[in-house]
């Protein structure tokens, strides 16, 4: 156990020093490829201003989205009203479409485990 924790602190000692070596550069560089999008001034205060536009665009998006989902659930219906006629295609597509659903379940209860195949942490 003592010799795990001793390769765990060396481990981390090299990871912090690889940071404080490479970590400002990259810091740069990031801030650099994507000056565009930083507002000014770089206040509390507009940050502030953009997270409540971000928030309130949003919320003025909803009419939009519920629009948006009743046509698809009446398409939907359609569909399964005419269902005698559905093509090969268009099966396939909704069969495609529920392995990706249930592949992003899998994912994401794998990620909520703690990314293990087996089970909770205990």
């Amino acid at each position: 156990m003592a010799s795990k924790l001793q390769q765990l602190q060396s481990q981390a000692c090299q990871a912090s020093k690889f940071v404080v070596k490479h970590g400002t550069a990259y810091y740069k560089q990031l801030l650099e490829q994507n000056k565009q999008y930083i507002q000014d001034p770089p206040t509390v205060e507009k940050c502030n201003e953009l997270a409540k536009q971000l928030f309130y665009t949003r919320l003025a998006s909803i009419p939009g989205r519920t629009e948006s989902f009743w046509k698809e659930l009446d398409y939907v219906k359609q569909l399964w009203k005419n269902r005698k006629e559905l093509k090969v295609e268009d099966a396939g597509i909704a069969a495609l479409f529920g392995m990706e659903c249930f592949a992003w379940y899998c994912a994401g209860e794998i990620v909520g485990r703690g990314f293990t195949f087996t089970g909770y942490y205990v």
